[in-house]
């Protein structure tokens, strides 16, 4: 079984808004020592979003979703890579207009999150905050524009699966010759909104059973109650793990974590218990881009 990459996301500003531990997202200085903290407990992928907000009124396009900050983001990207451990960066803007991603590709990044099916999230876990809710189609001509600007910029997607309609676009744009393998996709589960999937066993038994081949995958569960026992299980699948703030800030015992790290420290714990080793970042690069792919971003690009 492949070593286990632990993907770590730290903003929790739209998802769980009443977190009091999350710094304004213009603090990328404390946002950046969130992920530092998390890469030193042994996360290996940085989601990051960088400075953005969330639009408040549906756009003449039909869409409702993030605008950028774009210095933001390469503050936040500069932060983490300070200290030299080298995890991937994974721009995680799925909820942006492909102009503004594909100007975000030229920074640099590893990796860029890409729904591959609709956008329709509604969050509000707490009902003293108003609903922040997200809207877009991402038609068959986005993705290939997106996924050629990717390939164009030395940027691997990460393809955002929150049903298996995705599946069908993936095989759709690497029948093109735009997606390399390995693929990277990320399974959600418990988002809630029309995208929905439901948090259990059997629907992540489903979606691991309708991967094309050639995929490597990752789960996020935005569900405290489930999150926990489900990420075990996809351990024990032999898939890859995402935690953080954005998904669930609350540890196994209810209680709110205080950092990112103490998230990450419980998956680590999970894997020591079941006899899977971690993944260094040397080893995560291999498994999450292939031999051929980049083995190192410490240096400027």
């Amino acid at each position: 079984m492949e070593d286990l990459v632990i993907t770590v996301t730290c903003d929790s500003s739209m998802s769980y808004p009443g977190n009091p531990h999350m710094p304004a997202i213009e603090d990328t200085e404390a946002i950046g020592q969130q992920y530092i903290d998390a890469v030193n407990a042994g996360a290996t992928i940085c989601h990051h979003h960088g400075v953005h907000y969330l639009e408040t009124e549906m756009g003449p396009d039909g869409k409702k979703l993030s605008t950028v900050d774009h210095e933001g983001w390469q503050r936040l990207s500069d932060k983490i890579r300070s200290v030299g451990t080298d995890p991937i960066i994974q721009y995680g803007i799925a909820s942006a207009r492909l102009p503004e991603k594909i100007e975000l590709m030229k920074q640099g990044p590893d990796m860029m999150s890409y729904a591959f099916n609709v956008h329709d999230e509604y969050f509000r876990p707490d009902p003293a905050f108003p609903a922040n809710e997200m809207y877009s189609l991402h038609p068959r001509d986005e993705l290939e524009e997106a996924s050629r600007a990717a390939a164009e910029h030395g940027v691997k997607l990460e393809i955002e699966c929150f049903y298996s309609g995705a599946f069908w676009n993936l095989e759709f744009i690497r029948d093109m010759g735009l997606l390399a393998d390995p693929v990277w996709a990320t399974l959600f589960l418990g988002w809630p909104g029309g995208a929905w999937t439901p948090p259990t066993p059997k629907s992540l038994v489903y979606l691991v059973d309708h991967l094309p081949a050639g995929v490597n995958w990752n789960v996020s569960i935005m569900d405290p109650a489930t999150q926990w026992p489900l990420a075990a299980m996809a351990i024990g699948m032999g898939g890859h793990v995402r935690v953080g703030w954005e998904d669930n800030p609350y540890l196994p015992n209810g209680d709110l974590s205080k950092s990112n790290a103490e998230l990450v420290e419980v998956v680590v714990r999970m894997a020591e218990t079941m006899g899977r080793p971690v993944a260094s970042t040397e080893s995560a690069r291999r498994i999450v881009f292939g031999a051929n792919g980049p083995a190192d971003t410490s240096a400027p690009r």
